[in-house]
């Protein structure tokens, strides 16, 4: 008896083999969720020094390199001492020095919070007090990074009234608090650390920036006959990410003020799995068209959500009057000048490209398939906790 010919037509094959790969390894590569933020206070007096550390509980799940087996065999109880225990020997390695000297450290207080993005552990810790008020304060968080690599943070440091706030990563982890001068304290040193944070943020949040090239893609094509196109010149693709860019700005821009000044606030449980949705539905969009022309209009809509997920760096820190005002400037800006990277690297390229059955059927259809299937799987991962 002859074989039933095969419902998948020639030449689909090593397409549809090709997008299971691309899926494949994407999903390995792609993290569910941007890398955590971790939060450092001290509070500097002539006779004291106080703290505060907030960390993720994932993160403290990820440094206790347990399986899905061995997790499920601890009851509540054990798993959640063991997660303070962690939390509490990580944090006694913490190095604190005031004038060079070493000084101890321990903890006073822990309690469970939720913050902007997700559920942390706070910890509340008391420094050895310094024989006079120190002139230099050096923190060095190395020993934070050991249970997550990809982690980064930021510091706040309160003395004489003044309000000091730096980024920390595992490339710049310690930091040097010249408390009798000027320096990060200043109101341009403030607002550059939180220019970095928006760059880093936007570069940091691959979900934020597929949603962004999603809506980027079709910007040097047409649709004419149920086909994409190329565009016949640059400027009325340039016309359109500008508009894009312009929408995602002013929507994120809004909800990341609301949210900062606690105005409107939303759980990360809804925030992120819609993140995600917007992410999927934008890359749908590139395979189906049903909003054409109008990227703007989803960048705006969309572009509120995502506002509140890049709120989860400022909203945690306590900042108020001209601070968060300095914050909140500084970080639009970085994250502007992120955005602004990733055009002018997409938009010559794709101009160029645009003809070729390389960006529309490669990058443009298979490209959408990819993220869309990337953005389900985050989808149900944000869903469940992960």
């Amino acid at each position: 008896m002859p074989r039933p010919p095969s419902r998948v037509r020639p030449g689909r094959a090593p397409l549809l083999a090709t997008i299971l790969l691309l899926w494949t390894s994407f999903t390995g590569l792609l993290p569910a969720h941007t890398p955590s933020e971790t939060y450092l206070g001290l509070v500097i007096t002539r006779t004291n020094i106080s703290g505060q550390w907030d960390v993720a509980r994932r993160d403290l799940v990820q440094g206790l390199a347990l399986d899905a087996a061995r997790i499920a065999a601890l009851s509540p109880a054990d798993f959640e001492a063991r997660q303070e225990a962690l939390a509490l020997d990580i944090l006694a390695r913490l190095g604190v020095k005031a004038d060079a000297a070493s000084l101890p450290l321990h903890a006073t207080d822990y309690f469970p919070v939720t913050l902007n993005n997700g559920d942390y552990l706070r910890i509340n810790f008391e420094v050895g007090p310094p024989a006079m008020m120190p002139a230099v304060v050096e923190l060095d968080g190395r020993v934070l990074f050991t249970i997550d690599p990809n982690m980064h943070g930021l510091i706040r440091v309160g003395h004489d009234g003044r309000l000091e706030t730096v980024s920390f990563n595992t490339e710049h982890p310690v930091h040097r608090f010249d408390l009798a001068g000027a320096g990060a304290g200043t109101a341009w040193g403030q607002w550059l650390t939180f220019v970095r944070e928006g760059v880093v943020h936007i570069w940091g949040g691959i979900d934020h920036i597929l949603f962004l090239v999603a809506l980027l893609l079709p910007a040097v094509l047409r649709r004419q006959a149920n086909r994409w196109q190329g565009i016949e010149r640059f400027r009325p693709g340039l016309l359109q990410v500008v508009k894009i860019v312009t929408a995602f700005t002013v929507a994120h821009s809004l909800t990341l003020s609301l949210a900062a000044l606690s105005i409107v606030e939303l759980s990360p449980r809804l925030v992120e799995p819609v993140i995600a949705l917007s992410v999927a539905l934008a890359a749908l969009n590139n395979l189906r068209p049903v909003v054409q022309g109008k990227g703007w209009m989803v960048a705006f809509g969309f572009g509120l959500i995502h506002g509140f997920g890049f709120a989860s760096a400022l909203g945690d820190l306590g900042l108020t009057g001209g601070t968060l005002a300095l914050a909140l400037v500084g970080f639009n800006v970085g994250v502007e000048l992120g955005q602004m990277t990733i055009v002018l690297c997409f938009l010559p390229v794709a101009f160029a490209l645009r003809r070729t059955w390389f960006y529309q059927t490669a990058v443009m259809q298979l490209g959408s398939v990819v993220v869309t299937l990337v953005a389900i799987v985050w989808i149900v991962q944000r869903l469940q906790g992960v």
